[in-house]
């Protein structure tokens, strides 16, 4: 049974009249347009757009167009009503309430047509007393108005200055003064996204009643006490005492496995009340720490805590404890002037490797736990410790931390402001408040959040001037920006939790952007912080192009999603590269030409005199093109964390742009909507690896650098190969003499003159290629990697690859049994929309033969694979 950690029902043992009651308002709810003209039922949670495609009015939204034909259900305004009857007599009870853990997102609500109260924000948990309005038979309405129109309204209500930008570029298709509503910012569009802007109740509904008192919520933080070498908990339990006189008793607080029990005695007084204990762990009993994915487990330990309070009331609850630190290390660097920017987890230097997660969908009832597993296990799976959410996106729900808890996944938690700058006005400010306290309490006692950031990119955005502001009211902005996120978000994280770090921004220069009074000279300085990179005119296979910065948290390049992705979405007149479907779904200024541009440095782009085979071939070529762009920038930032060159580097983290993808599309995205990898994140498994051989090329010299995400030294040796194009024999192999990578660094292993390699065989740079890897024993430590020696549509004797495929079955595992006549590059296996993952795809096969296994995420059958199987190599579009 999963153990929640927060709002969990309070359970009491002495009868009805001191029982706390939950009746759920999920199901079918009633839905009617602003008119009255469309009226039809819903499911709850969820939202308009789901309910009228769930009744068939409307098609997919993702289908073709879609997105423009339905603007008009973001701009009704629709109402949402339920007639029901209380199961329980409630006139026995002191206190009723009426409970929405949320809200999309402005809307009057009304029971038994009595207003009592309104929302704003979707972000907010929303209380309201109906304890003098509630009937045996109840009606229940939500009069939701246009998040667009409000959004409008709000800035045009706003009239002292402009709070820019005023709407986003016009090839995003998009809606306008998204920061005037606490909504889902990226629900108005963004440039990998459609505008959604969804109504409707997106979680929980419910009642609860109760009397004496009742425990609104529980949440607690593992605090480490250096000084003492102890563990201890903090815990915070908010109590609504609805009793006129005060109410005592006891508090037991017992975690079995620590052998740590201890008891307290509590008042309440009659209101809100909280109740703060501290509880020391048994110094006796060694705590297990939670650990990132791949550098120890994820232990945790079961406690429940028991209030037993006057007139024989009983509150048990229970919960999954985590024991971890988290330090954000900011400090002199020897060699440097800048100040570095790395975390420790239980004191351990850890490299941050992973990506930057989206929201799953526009829809967020289509978010099941399936798709939230589907994704996250492929995060691990692909070596990745680390994701960060992103701020133009939602809190996530409980479930994914839960997961990340579970999995290892290390959290950077943005608060959800992005690309924009906001008002501050007292009612937006006093929203926002209310949003960050809810998200802390909910959000802190998981040991997977490392971090919380305020924005995203609007200290650059600020600074850069992105939004032409005018020299003379630049002040007025860096004013508001320090309101809203250093004395409201900032004070509120310090006041509210204390057992992970804050930073205003990402990117942002750290301790030297609070130095320079929170809004830095150049937020993308190398030598602090963080920063985001994004270069799509230069190659890419250049890796002088890349900051040497601290920690890497935004870049990365598109590509386009699988033919078999776009094709549920589109139709025939739609596939091709030039269609108008295509330029509708490039949301991205001049992004087709970007990735052609890119590609067609190092690559022949397709030639084919099918239409339809040169829409596949571009895509798969831009598939390769974004794996291998990011697979080069990411190498050069894990190669980068033991060094300091020209005062630069000490890179501790690379999280590329973005893991997922909220539709059908091109995108920067490494996995497809629906789950399927992308050879980039085939790539990332690799390049992610423990252990990694980096090699890379300056003035004329190969070097091979060894990266090691271990905690403790390993000795191997390293082996160099030299392949030609036209053989699947290697031509030259070398082994380097045994040598120690010591622990969590990145160290020089080969050196030697392209010209050197050259000789084996009488190579040339466009005849052959280079491919080394780590091992001990001839046991295989590291992926294969390789190193171009020439751009490929350069290469000498690269030959037309027949590739085999034999496919067996072996429990719930197929083996492929592949066999080439040449040498392939990147050779690629589709098995269309058969839900499910390969050991290794996009893969250099320089040898004869070679096994990949197939891991299917539902029941499939042989035939069924070799039915939509199908294979492609470089050399098939050349």
């Amino acid at each position: 049974m999963r153990l929640h950690l927060l709002l969990l029902l309070a359970l009491c043992s002495v009868g009805p009249s001191a029982e706390v009651r939950s009746y759920s308002l999920r199901g079918s709810w009633s839905i009617r347009s602003g008119n009255g003209s469309v009226e039809l039922p819903g499911e709850v949670p969820g939202c308009v757009h789901s309910a009228l495609f769930q009744q068939g009015r409307i098609q997919d939204p993702y289908y073709r167009f879609n997105d423009l034909d339905y603007r008009w259900i973001s701009l009704d305004n629709w109402t949402y009503s339920k007639k029901f009857k209380i199961p329980f007599d409630f006139s026995k009870w002191q206190k009723v309430n009426l409970i929405f853990e949320g809200v999309d997102t402005v809307s009057k609500i009304l029971f038994n047509k009595v207003t009592i109260g309104e929302t704003d924000n979707m972000f907010n948990r929303y209380s309201f007393d109906i304890t003098n309005v509630i009937r045996d038979i109840n009606y229940l309405e939500l009069r939701f108005q246009s998040a667009v129109l409000y959004a409008a309204q709000q800035s045009k209500a706003h009239t002292r200055y402009k709070v820019p930008p005023d709407c986003p570029p016009l090839v995003q298709k998009g809606e306008c003064h998204v920061n005037f509503v606490r909504k889902e910012q990226c629900s108005f569009s963004w440039d990998w996204g459609p505008s959604f802007p969804t109504q409707g109740i997106w979680k929980d509904v419910r009642i609860e009643v109760y009397n004496i008192c009742h425990l609104s919520y529980f949440t607690f933080s593992p605090i480490y006490d250096n000084s003492a070498k102890q563990w201890n908990l903090e815990i915070q339990s908010s109590f609504d005492v609805v009793s006129s006189k005060p109410v005592g008793g006891q508090v037991i607080v017992a975690i079995p496995k620590l052998q740590t029990q201890q008891t307290y005695n509590i008042e309440l007084q009659p209101g809100e009340r909280i109740v703060e204990l501290f509880v020391k762990i048994n110094k006796n009993i060694t705590v297990e720490t939670w650990w990132p994915h791949g550098h120890g487990n994820q232990t945790g330990y079961n406690m429940t805590i028991h209030f037993g309070l006057d007139r024989g009331l009983h509150i048990e609850k229970s919960a999954k404890v985590y024991f971890r630190t988290v330090e954000l290390i900011e400090e002199p660097i020897k060699g440097s002037s800048g100040l570095s920017f790395y975390f420790k987890i239980n004191g351990f230097p850890i490299f941050l490797k992973g990506s930057n997660w989206i929201p799953a969908d526009s829809f967020q009832d289509r978010v099941t736990s399936d798709v939230l597993r589907l994704l996250l296990q492929s995060v691990v799976d692909a070596n990745m410790n680390t994701l960060r959410v992103w701020g133009g996106g939602i809190y996530e729900q409980d479930e994914f931390y839960e997961l990340c808890d579970e999995l290892g996944i290390m959290v950077w938690q943005d608060f959800m402001f992005a690309c924009a700058l906001y008002p501050t006005d007292q009612g937006f400010i006093d929203s926002v408040r209310a949003e960050v306290a809810y998200q802390i309490r909910r959000l802190k006692s998981h040991p997977s959040i490392i971090i919380w950031s305020g924005n995203n990119e609007n200290e650059a955005a600020l600074r850069m001037n992105w939004y032409h502001i005018n020299f003379i009211n630049l002040q007025t902005y860096i004013d508001d920006y320090v309101t809203l996120y250093v004395k409201n978000i900032r004070e509120m994280v310090l006041a509210g939790d204390k057992s992970r770090p804050f930073i205003t921004s990402s990117p942002t220069n750290g301790a030297e952007t609070v130095a320079e009074g929170w809004v830095s000279q150049n937020p993308y300085s190398n030598y602090f912080g963080d920063v985001h990179f994004y270069d799509y005119v230069s190659d890419c296979w250049n890796w002088k192009v890349f900051p040497k910065a601290r920690f890497a948290s935004e870049y990365g390049y598109q590509s386009w999603p699988s033919f078999s992705t776009l094709e549920k979405v589109s139709s025939k007149e739609d596939w091709s590269f030039d269609s108008k479907f295509s330029l509708h779904r490039q949301h991205h200024a001049d992004g087709n030409n970007q990735m052609l541009h890119q590609a067609g440095l190092h690559f022949k782009l397709p030639q084919s005199t099918d239409p339809l085979r040169t829409f596949k071939d571009t895509i798969y070529l831009t598939q390769v093109m974004q794996a291998q762009c990011v697979k080069t920038e990411t190498e050069f930032y894990l190669r980068s964390r033991s060094e300091i060159v020209n005062g630069e580097g000490h890179t501790m983290g690379a999280l590329y742009w973005q893991l997922n993808d909220i539709w059908q599309a091109p995108s920067w995205a490494s996995l497809e909507y629906g789950g399927k990898w992308k050879m980039l994140h085939y790539f990332a498994r690799h390049f992610f690896a423990p252990l990694l051989p980096v090699g890379f090329e300056d003035q004329s010299v190969f070097y091979v650098y060894g990266v090691s995400d271990l905690h403790s030294d390993r000795t191997m040796t390293l082996t160099v190969r030299v392949h030609t194009w036209s053989s699947l024999e290697p031509l030259c192999s070398q082994v380097t003499k045994r040598f120690v990578i010591k622990a969590g660094e990145a160290v020089l292993l080969y050196k030697e003159p392209v010209s050197t390699l050259l000789r084996c065989g009488n190579c040339t740079r466009e005849s052959c290629v280079v491919s080394f890897y780590l091992s001990t024993d001839l046991k295989l430590l590291s992926p294969i990697n390789y190193h171009f020696l020439s751009s490929l549509k350069e290469a000498v004797g690269l030959r037309k690859a027949h590739i085999t495929v034999v496919i067996s079955q072996q429990g719930d595992t197929f083996v492929f049994d592949l066999e080439t006549s040449a040498v392939a590059p990147f050779v690629w296996l589709d098995v269309g929309s058969i839900p499910g993952r390969f050991s290794d795809n996009g893969f250099l096969m320089t040898e004869k033969t070679r096994s990949i296994l197939f891991h299917p995420w539902k029941p499939t059958s042989k035939s069924e694979l070799e039915q939509s199987f199908h294979v492609t190599s470089l050399t098939d579009i050349y």
